[in-house]
């Protein structure tokens, strides 16, 4: 089967009937005066009807086709270069080659253009050269077609078409695959994770039912405790006064022993003033063993009392995060909670703020207010001896709590009132923690006045005056900002009549047309009042007056030189130390960067043995060891 060739001199837009009309058709005049010589399939001698009855049978074929197969067949064809030969030569050879084609193949037109819409082209060497010019006589019919290599070419296009559709769908099939797996790995991810979240939750769950549980314990145990101990070491019963009840503290038997015996014993103080001496010294081993004292068996009767009436006694979990376990105090307009973080898994004190309701508006939001600046400057504070403040939120309109951090021992103020006071290394190791977190306040910027440093607002973390101390409450601070802070004068007071009279210096008492003046001396004056009072167990000024008869009689404001009792007995550099913190006018008196640099204050530090003698070594350390006993 042979595949015609399209002449490159073909125009675009000419069909493939126009092109077999111009080369295959010869004029009837070329016709007549030519003989063609005999074609394959025809008889002997040739019959010039047949060979334009068959050219006329195949441009029927070309017109019959279907306008896209003569849309493909123009595209495979164009290009081809075929030289155009003057009209009768072209003629006479263009009527041989149709010739030549077989009967079968002009009797299957469709078979045959199937045939050559799979061929491909072949390019005329004789394009370029022979464009618009006559072909000389003697080419052949097979110049313009291509039989078995083009049948070789069609193969392999699409053998490597059906090669790459296998790839492709290969491709495909591998991607799907991969596909699932990696759903299947996400299902499996996701369930493990719903697995995770349940366990979690049972976590959560059990660690809140562990914790109730704890708590309802304690409170059980305590409770049992003091009705154990209520007639060993007394009670609380009402006793009324005209139209109003007070509590009022009755002694068991086992204090009514104890003051008997304690007359005893005053009768042989002076036989043993030395064995004395020396128990003040040092806590005592069997203390823990001892029966609680009476401000113990108080406080214990309180939370006793206080776990019954606490608001929050279900244990609630706050803000979805706190789960609060037993009451641990009570003040004037809050609760403290000992509570469990969930998040964290630690323990926090949590302070519950609790607003009258019969206030006004106005006297709410003050007290709101003041609570928000307290937080502001609670929060930014970062330091081992200062309480850490975590949260704040509110519950309600009339309720907001703040999240701080909690502390398994007391203040210094339930431990005064238990021991009375203490021993001079014990009290300068507090005053040392106290100072090293006034100097870090005094160090920020801006820098920060307590404003209220006091025994209740120093926290023993192991319950014990040989360990770590905690600052805390900055109610009443004062940030010594650019605008209200002078270097030479101090800060304004306009909170005047606020704090603890007791701890505070004669210029927060001066009254006058303008506010008084203050500083960071204030702090200074409340530590020589807190060591004087762990020192001599009472305080400087005022110590059996309220705060209504200091406000009243000026005592504060008398307070022009400290006095020290003659037992027991301290060091003279801890009296200097203390006038120098109680110095009656604030010029006088060292400020914090001073208090810290004290010399009372400053490690002691030994002498190495080889630069002094062993006399001198001797001499020194019982020297120490003598300042330290006294």
């Amino acid at each position: 089967m042979a595949c015609p060739v399209v002449p490159n001199n073909t125009d675009n837009g000419s069909s493939i009937a126009d092109f077999a009309e111009n080369n295959f058709m010869p004029s009837p005049e070329s016709v007549e005066g030519q003989n063609c010589p005999p074609c394959e399939g025809s008889a002997a001698g040739g019959r010039p009807n047949r060979t334009t009855a068959a050219a006329a049978e195949m441009m029927e074929e070309l017109h019959s086709l279907d306008p896209r197969r003569q849309e493909l067949l123009e595209a495979r064809f164009t290009g081809m270069g075929v030289t155009k030969m003057p009209v009768n030569e072209s003629s006479n050879q263009s009527l041989c080659s149709l010739g030549s084609l077989s009967d079968k193949e002009s009797e299957t037109p469709e078979k045959k253009q199937n045939e050559q819409r799979g061929r491909k082209r072949k390019a005329d060497p004789y394009n370029e050269a022979n464009q618009g010019k006559g072909t000389p006589r003697g080419h052949k019919i097979s110049d313009y077609f291509e039989t078995d290599f083009t049948l070789e070419k069609l193969t392999a296009l699409e053998s490597s078409k059906s090669s790459d559709l296998e790839k492709k769908e290969g491709r495909i099939d591998d991607l799907l695959r991969t596909n699932c797996d990696l759903r299947r790995q996400i299902d499996e991810q996701q369930k493990m994770l719903e697995r995770y979240k349940e366990r979690l939750n049972k976590c959560v769950t059990m660690s809140k039912k562990l914790l109730i549980e704890k708590s309802k314990q304690e409170k059980l145990a305590c409770r049992d405790k003091s009705m154990q101990d209520r007639l060993r070491l007394g009670h609380f019963t009402t006793v009324r006064h005209g139209a109003s009840f007070t509590e009022q503290w009755t002694d068991g038997y086992a204090f009514q022993n104890l003051i008997k015996q304690q007359e005893r014993i005053n009768t042989q103080r002076e036989e043993i003033e030395r064995q004395r001496k020396l128990l003040a010294k040092r806590k005592p081993a069997a203390m823990c063993q001892m029966p609680p004292t009476n401000n113990e068996q108080k406080q214990r009767k309180n939370k006793a009392n206080g776990a019954e009436n606490e608001t929050f006694k279900d244990h609630p979990t706050l803000n979805d995060r706190y789960l609060l376990l037993h009451l641990l105090g009570r003040g004037g307009f809050s609760e403290v909670y000992k509570a469990f973080d969930l998040q964290e898994q630690r323990y926090v004190a949590v302070k519950i703020h609790q607003l009258n309701k019969t206030w006004r508006e106005e006297k709410k939001e003050n007290y709101h207010k003041h609570a928000c600046r307290e937080y502001r400057i609670h929060k930014e504070l970062d330091h081992p001896r200062i309480v850490r403040l975590y949260d704040y939120f509110s519950l309600d309109t009339d309720s907001f709590c703040t999240v701080l951090e909690y502390c398994e021992g007391n203040d210094l103020d339930f431990y005064l009132k238990q021991h009375k006071l203490m021993s001079e290394k014990e009290g300068r190791s507090i005053i040392m923690q106290v100072v090293n977190a006034l100097k870090y306040l005094n160090e920020i910027k801006p820098p920060i006045i307590h404003y209220d440093l006091k025994p209740g607002n120093i926290l023993l973390v192991n319950g014990t005056a040989c360990g770590e101390i905690k600052i805390t409450d900055f109610g009443l601070s004062k940030i010594m900002d650019d605008d209200s802070y002078n270097s030479v004068d101090g800060m304004e007071l306009t909170s005047q009549g606020a704090g603890t009279y007791w701890y505070l210096p004669p210029e927060c008492f001066v009254v006058g047309k303008e506010p008084p003046k203050i500083s960071n001396k204030v702090d200074v004056w409340s530590v020589g009042v807190i060591f004087y009072q762990c020192l001599y167990g009472r305080k400087p000024f005022g110590h059996n007056q309220s705060q209504q008869d200091i406000l009243q009689e000026n005592t504060i404001l008398k307070a022009t030189e400290v006095q020290f009792p003659q037992k027991p007995v301290n060091s003279a550099e801890a009296k200097a130390f203390i006038r120098r913190c109680l110095a009656y006018r604030k010029e006088d008196r060292i400020d914090v960067q001073q208090l810290a640099s004290d010399p009372y204050l400053m490690p002691h530090i030994r002498k190495s043995v080889s630069s002094t003698s062993p006399g001198v070594v001797a001499s020194t350390s019982g020297s120490s060891n003598n300042n330290s006993s006294n």
